[in-house]
């Protein structure tokens, strides 16, 4: 299987906000960024290189944004985590435009990883 060039790359940080129509605002006046609204509780950014996303779903948490990687194979890249050490604290789930799962490394950090297949 030929993997793609953004197999296991950051693609996308997504906010957790407590008002997106306020984040929106802030980040498109300060920084340009553009935006498409997927409903009321999610909207996606795009700063002209990164994509990324403000959602309501979740609750605000210190440290900052979720990080989001991509993957071409979502259940072997889930099995690789496991594997080192990683544990899984959202389980994989659909979401409009693809699946992704939740897991949380070593020191603790939370991560999520997802595909369009």
């Amino acid at each position: 299987m030929n993997r793609s060039e953004r197999h296991h790359r950051i693609d996308n940080i997504e906010f957790n906000v407590t008002d997106i129509a306020r984040s929106k605002a802030f980040y498109g006046e300060v920084f340009g960024w553009r935006f498409v609204d997927y409903g009321p509780g999610y909207t996606e950014f795009q700063d002209g290189r990164l994509a990324g996303g403000f959602t309501t779903g979740e609750p605000v948490r210190p440290g900052g944004p979720l990080v989001i990687l991509y993957s071409d194979d979502l259940e072997d890249t889930q099995h690789k985590l496991l594997q080192a050490g990683a544990t899984i604290s959202r389980a994989t789930f659909a979401f409009p435009g693809g699946r992704r799962f939740h897991f949380i490394d070593p020191d603790g950090y939370e991560l999520a990883v997802w595909s369009d297949r």
